[in-house]
């Protein structure tokens, strides 16, 4: 099994308080939190019939929001 891959992320203040305050009432850590909102997004897509993002052609990942 491959070791945990980590990355700074960077989110405004009012975004982190609104996690932290979801994390703690689903009795989680921030970290583990946006986790499980990632793993659910990741499956909702593969529901939706997407392809794996590894094979999706580049659609620009790294642009600014």
């Amino acid at each position: 099994m491959e070791g945990r891959k980590s990355f700074l992320l960077r989110m405004s203040p009012d975004l982190w308080r609104e996690l932290e305050a979801w994390a703690q009432q689903e009795l989680r850590s921030v970290n583990g939190q946006i986790e499980y909102l990632l793993r659910q997004a990741v499956q909702h897509r593969k529901r939706a019939g997407h392809p794996p993002a590894a094979e999706a052609p580049d659609s620009g990942a790294g642009e600014a929001e």
